[in-house]
């Protein structure tokens, strides 16, 4: 026979002095290096960032002297500097699950809200610190990632772009804006989820799974709807070309944008409300 567990609630206790942000930011960036999970997860989304292009480049050129016609004009050049990017992306955003919802699961986050009973600045500096870690890091790769594929393609005169030509340089940090933005994004799932699992499947469900059923509706309905998806409109931040029935650059970044700060905005709705 076993005994029932009964669940505690952390007491909300009353705020009688005033705690300066930027020490909960210290103390959200002591937890975010200290943990294990960190930093493998960071040096996978920067080793994949770069890889990738890498070994699609290597591929690329010696198989192009047997590519037809339509084959080599399918490829782009941007598409295979920043091919990582969407190998990348999976990585951050399970980190950003983690981030929080390891808390929970562990019961640390009680220690956490005991010592910022506001409970909001500590969302607000887990969101920022991890915003300029995954930023910091996803930069040079992306960059990296750029010359290297070039170098690599050097010999194939139809795949040199040069990082002076009018969009390139936008496309290419613009990679790194969409993996903060998905890392951003990731934790506001996780903390709205507030389960490591559930977090991480909420996620792949809305940019793995959802985008292909689309293809399941009518081809104007799949043109008109696929565009808004989260996926879909963030990557327009790195896209070089757009076709008619994608949003612009600017718009796309800005709709995802919206959705990352709705995604937020609910995360602190329920971050207040709830008891732990």
């Amino acid at each position: 026979m076993s005994a029932v567990t009964p669940s505690v609630k952390l007491p909300r206790l009353a705020v009688t002095g005033r705690l300066a942000f930027h020490r909960v930011l210290l103390s959200e960036w002591t937890k975010l290096r200290s943990v294990r999970s960190t930093k493998w997860s960071l040096f996978a989304g920067f080793l994949l960032t770069i890889a990738f292009p890498i070994i699609f480049s290597f591929v690329t050129r010696s198989h192009w002297g047997s590519m037809s016609a339509s084959d080599r004009a399918g490829r782009h050049p941007l598409d295979i500097a920043l091919a990582g990017v969407n190998v990348a992306q999976l990585a951050v955003a399970v980190l950003g699950v983690l981030l929080i919802s390891a808390e929970y699961s562990t019961g640390s986050i009680r220690s956490t809200f005991t010592a910022v009973p506001k409970r909001l600045p500590v969302l607000w500096a887990k969101l920022l610190d991890y915003a300029v870690v995954v930023l910091v890091l996803i930069v040079p790769a992306v960059l990296i990632s750029f010359f290297a594929s070039q170098a690599i393609l050097s010999s194939i005169s139809q795949l040199h772009m040069s990082f002076s030509q009018p969009g390139v340089a936008r496309a290419v940090l613009g990679g790194a804006v969409y993996v903060m933005l998905v890392g951003i994004f990731a934790l506001a799932i996780g903390a709205i989820v507030r389960n490591t699992a559930g977090g991480i499947a909420t996620f792949a469900a809305i940019f793995f799974v959802l985008p292909p059923l689309m293809f399941t509706l009518p081809t104007s309905w799949n043109n008109a709807i696929s565009q808004y998806l989260p996926s879909n409109a963030g990557r327009q931040l790195f896209a070089l070309q757009h076709a008619s029935h994608t949003l612009t650059t600017w718009t796309g970044g800005l709709v995802f944008v919206g959705y990352c700060a709705a995604a937020i905005v609910i995360a602190a709705i329920l971050l207040v409300r709830r008891d732990v």
